[in-house]
């Protein structure tokens, strides 16, 4: 069965790994994807790597959007030449560009619900064209379902992660060695985009409060500012200056995107996630993998993540003070943190292999291929 992914950008982030994470299971059903995406970038880098056929698609070009009527003629077009069994829109953006196009060409469709944000009455029903909506957490599914996205076709599709790629290892210091550290030094990671949602502003603030009662940590922040917005370049900037006041220069390394998660985490004693908004963290999915002890704010699909509080710590967002106890509290708990490792690795064993993810997705695939469910 051939089908069609639709992507956005070029980046490669969370929602572009979870689905390239499903594809030897896919592949396994004799089910070969052909990606619609940007010709460059690190995605079509990772696209032609493992096989996967790009057909260029553009949806910006030169930081300009075409207006949406051309971009889905533009579609049709396409997709009337690969005539693909469905297509798979790997995002809300793309679901709403997608579904009146392939409504019109009669053609089984899905989109992927991957963000929590407000939708015009506009956007649910192009949304509703698709014969199936995939929310990424039950936390998903209700926001949208509040704002009139139909119940009878909306699922929860949780993500999964590689539990061979992603497993607990021994530290090797190679990142101490690379920053300049000393072996003892105890490294706490923030990984995710720099974006306000994000909250490395309430980590930084956290990070202050504590500082003098653990200097031997050192904070990384990993990830890059990729929105060129005003505000965006601004809470990027304001970060870096908060740090500086904070005394915190020398203990805080911004490192940018870094190539092997699967190879960070093992270094860490520590993942600290402060989101603001969060559908279902594909990083908490794979530090709870490697066995890194989790500090996260509970928004979102985090707690079905982590439904026990034996599995990580969950602080409310924006709570800069719960968040610094709670770091304070694990960092000088050695036993708790292993305690916390080891019941986390089980919980993902358990419900959040990819392989399980790959099995769902291939059931939504047939289920609408043999259009059996499709609403016209």
């Amino acid at each position: 069965m051939r089908v069609a992914w639709l992507f956005e950008y070029p980046t490669l982030h969370g929602g572009e790994r979870s689905l390239l994470a499903t594809l030897p299971g896919l592949r396994q059903e004799r089910i070969e994807p052909v990606a619609l995406a940007p010709r460059e970038g690190p995605l079509a880098n990772e696209l032609t790597r493992s096989g996967v056929p790009l057909v260029p698609l553009h949806v910006t070009e030169h930081g300009r959007r075409p207006p949406r009527d051309v971009l889905r003629a533009s579609l049709l077009a396409q997709l009337a030449t690969l005539r693909p069994a469905l297509l798979h829109a790997n995002s809300l953006s793309m679901g709403r560009l997608s579904g009146p196009v392939a409504l019109r060409a009669g053609m089984p469709s899905i989109a992927h619900l991957r963000d929590i944000v407000g939708l015009s009455a506009a956007a649910v029903a192009d949304l509703s064209c698709h014969a199936r909506l995939l929310a990424v957490s039950q936390a998903t599914r209700e926001f949208h379902l509040r704002q009139g996205v139909a119940a009878d076709r909306t699922y929860v599709c949780h993500n999964g992660v590689d539990l061979d790629l992603f497993g607990p290892r021994p530290p090797t210091c190679w990142l101490h060695g690379r920053l300049g550290l000393p072996n003892d030094a105890v490294l706490v990671a923030t990984i995710g985009q720099l974006v306000m949602r994000k909250g490395h502003d309430v980590l930084v603030r956290a990070a202050a409060r504590i500082k003098d009662c653990l200097p031997n940590v050192h904070w990384l922040v990993i990830g890059e500012r990729h929105s060129q917005k005003a505000e965006a370049v601004a809470y990027e900037a304001a970060l870096h200056v908060a740090v500086a006041s904070a005394g915190l220069a020398r203990r805080f390394h911004f490192l940018g995107s870094l190539e092997s998660v699967a190879d960070v985490l093992p270094e860490l004693a520590l993942l600290v996630h402060p989101a603001r908004q969060e559908p279902l963290g594909r990083v908490l999915l794979e530090a709870a993998a490697a066995g890194v002890p989790t500090v996260a704010s509970n928004v979102g699909g985090t707690r079905e993540i982590f439904p026990d509080p034996a599995m990580a710590r969950l602080v409310e967002a924006d709570d800069d003070e719960a968040l610094a106890a709670a770091v304070a509290d694990l960092i000088t708990s050695p036993e708790e943190r292993e305690k916390m490792s080891l019941a986390a690795r089980r919980r993902i064993e358990g419900h959040f292999d990819v392989r399980r993810a790959a099995e769902a997705l291939v059931g939504h695939y047939r289920a609408i291929a043999s259009k059996t469910e499709r609403s016209e």
